[in-house]
């Protein structure tokens, strides 16, 4: 069985980004893929302003042993013009964001004068030149490079493409992906369920965390057990979509017919990983479409999800990798575990009365508890090298919301 680094690395390998760009708004370009590079057309602050209310003067004129008065020479406001340059011995009333009058560079904060019954104020000593003064371009310099082509846009990106005015960005196509479940015995949402049935779950979870990833997705609904039926499917989904993705029928029972149907219609490039849970997971290729087959059980179906489909998802979209990074914590449980495999432990968050971060397991095991993963905070690695962990060791947690 292939590691969950080695699988990760072939898919780095094997899958390229997908052709194909567009402009869209910036209101619709949160967690888009940037096509091109995001060069600043402009210095932010495109102006040197203040950085507080109070009173702007040159630093020649700055008091050095005591206090000095001075006359007020100039107001200005927020979005207003410069005023005036600044007089030798003046200072100017100025708010935060105003504009530098000509000639000052330093800013006192209002809170830290006297203001003398005639208007003019009394500036205390100490002050460095260039204090409370933002400079022109001190945030971006004209020219740079603030957003590279391959970032998945967050918030913040978006506000920066705003503050350099911009009102689109250039980004890549979201991946098209056909998904389907498998097996007779599960049903949809609202169908009828036989005593011997199951809801579909899994379909709808990946289907949530295709649309985090930005991916256009396809219903394909549930399939029977059925080989030609499955491969047949296949053959159409891999027609018009960048990435097939099922749930369900790639173990080892007799009515397990996804990987046949994968070698009957294309190839298998690998089947089992050293992961738990989640063991047996298909990736392969019908013509020249990637097909990535997850687990029926639901914790396994999400763990394969984030740490395999996710990866192959973002190759596909021209992201940059997205590693997946464990924070250290206390381990406040026992565990045991197979020298060789990478396994994952659901388990929550918490402060222990010393005030350290520990993270206590989830206390029931199984691969199908869905309230394992709805009353847990995240995922605890331990790496292949790992066999045991004993309460107050050092383990890697991985939150669920660092996933998506």
């Amino acid at each position: 069985m292939m590691t969950v680094g080695e699988t990760v690395a072939l898919i780095a390998a094997r899958l390229q980004p997908l052709a194909g760009i567009e402009a869209v708004p910036l209101a619709e370009a949160d967690g888009r893929i940037l096509a091109v590079d995001l060069v600043a057309p402009m210095p932010l602050p495109p102006f040197a302003n203040s950085a507080v209310d109070g009173y702007a003067i040159r630093s020649a004129d700055l008091p050095q042993e005591s206090e000095r008065r001075f006359a007020i020479g100039g107001r200005v406001q927020a979005g207003s013009r410069s005023a005036e340059a600044v007089q030798p011995g003046e200072a100017a009333r100025i708010f935060t964001g105003a504009p530098m009058p000509g000639g000052a560079d330093t800013v006192f904060m209002q809170e830290d004068v006297r203001v003398e019954p005639d208007g003019a104020v009394l500036l205390p000593a100490g002050l460095k030149p260039g204090a409370n003064m933002r400079p022109a371009g001190e945030d971006v310099a004209t020219g740079a490079i603030v957003l590279r082509s391959g970032r998945r846009l967050r918030p913040q990106d978006i506000a920066m493409a705003a503050a350099l005015g911009q009102v689109e960005l250039t980004v890549r196509r979201p991946v098209r992906v056909a998904i389907f479940s498998t097996g007779n015995e599960i049903v949809a949402p609202g169908s009828e369920r036989a005593s011997s049935q199951l809801f579909d779950s899994n379909r709808f979870m990946l289907m949530a965390m295709l649309r985090r990833l930005g991916c256009a997705v396809s219903d394909l609904n549930i399939l029977p057990d059925d080989r030609e039926a499955i491969a047949a499917t296949l053959r159409a989904a891999a027609r018009d979509h960048d990435l097939v993705l099922t749930s369900g029928g790639v173990s080892t029972g007799e009515a397990d017919f996804v990987k046949d149907a994968v070698e009957g219609t294309g190839r298998m490039v690998f089947w089992r990983i050293a992961i738990k849970p989640g063991r047996p997971v298909a990736m392969g290729v019908i013509d020249g479409t990637p097909l990535i087959g997850l687990p029926g059980n639901p914790v396994a179906s999400f763990v394969t999800f984030a740490h395999v489909a996710r990866p192959a998802i973002l190759a596909l979209a021209g992201a940059e990798p997205e590693a997946t990074v464990a924070t250290p914590v206390r381990a406040a449980f026992a565990y045991r575990k197979k020298l060789g495999r990478r396994e994952y432990v659901r388990a929550s968050l918490r402060r222990a009365a010393d005030g350290t971060l520990e993270v206590q397991k989830f206390p029931r095991e199984g691969a199908g508890l869905l309230s394992s993963l709805v009353d847990t905070d995240g995922l605890v690695e331990l790496g292949e090298d790992v066999v045991a962990v004993a309460p107050g060791e050092t383990v890697g947690f991985i939150p669920y919301a660092s996933l998506f």
